[in-house]
């Protein structure tokens, strides 16, 4: 049973999901353009990037004034009530921008620290995917399992790569390392997606280094509360150092390989 917190939190990160998921796909202009730039010329923001951040923000905020927010576009507030909020408002931006359809939008709720509610929408998909902490993940009206443990050979994993040139090349000698390991690898561009794709069986696993806590929040639950494993380095929780979730059986060789080859560091 979802505790009438969790619940009112839940219902305000669907509808500001959706919103600004709305926002993304039906006000994207024809002639968008990178309004900034990030780590580095090839790391892009867009105006819509920052137009989802300000919708998102300002709906919570008219019904949970006393909240704080962490936003990959600037939102960075305190808050008074234990609740903060954590979002991406256009995870996937690149894909948005050369107007591919694998980009979402991610919100999180942490409550003393603890994420508790997750969201991720995904416009061009047409899903919508959420969880709260101990009530399972769910797309939609059905719950989402994460798909039995295959022998690591068999394993399709996801993975991604960072913007700046000297850590690419190093993920790259990683993934290279891995290839002969794992039935395949893919690389969809928007690590809430693939978070939600481990979440759905669509994955039997995905890892990355440098994600920020926008990137993985709201999909790391959703991952969890479908069965899978997630963490960082062993013994460690996701970090920019790295993001790995898996169905169990997976996880734990995925994780030790990912050790060795060096995966979380540069």
């Amino acid at each position: 049973m979802t505790a009438p917190l969790h619940q009112e939190l839940l219902e305000l990160a669907q509808e500001a999901a959706r919103r600004a998921g709305d926002l993304l796909r039906d006000g994207r202009p024809a002639d968008l353009a990178v309004a900034a730039t990030k780590s580095s010329p090839i790391d892009v923001v867009t105006e819509m990037d920052i137009a989802a951040e300000k919708l998102i923000t300002d709906l919570i905020s008219a019904h949970r004034p006393d909240d704080g927010f962490l936003g990959e576009e600037g939102a960075a507030t305190e808050g008074t009530s234990g609740v903060r909020w954590v979002i991406d408002p256009l995870d996937g931006t690149v894909n948005y921008l050369y107007g591919l359809p694998t980009w979402a939008v991610s919100i999180a709720a942490e409550l003393d620290g603890e994420t508790v509610v997750g969201v991720v929408a995904a416009p061009m998909r047409g899903e919508t995917y959420h969880a709260v902490r101990g009530a399972g993940a769910w797309q939609g009206d059905r719950r989402l399992t994460c798909r039995s443990a295959p022998p690591l050979d068999q394993a399709l994993v996801s993975t991604g790569f960072n913007y700046v040139t000297e850590v690419r090349a190093h993920q790259a000698e990683v993934a290279h390392r891995l290839i002969p390991l794992l039935r395949d690898i893919r690389r969809s561009g928007s690590a809430a997606v693939d978070l939600c794709d481990v979440a759905a069986g669509r994955l039997d696993g995905y890892y990355e280094r440098g994600l920020n806590a926008w990137d993985y929040g709201a999909g790391d639950l959703i991952a969890r509360e479908a069965g899978a494993l997630t963490g960082g380095r062993p013994g460690e929780r996701p970090s920019r150092d790295l993001t790995v979730a898996a169905t169990p059986g997976v996880f734990e060789p995925l994780q030790r390989l990912l050790e060795d080859f060096g995966a979380w560091h540069d």
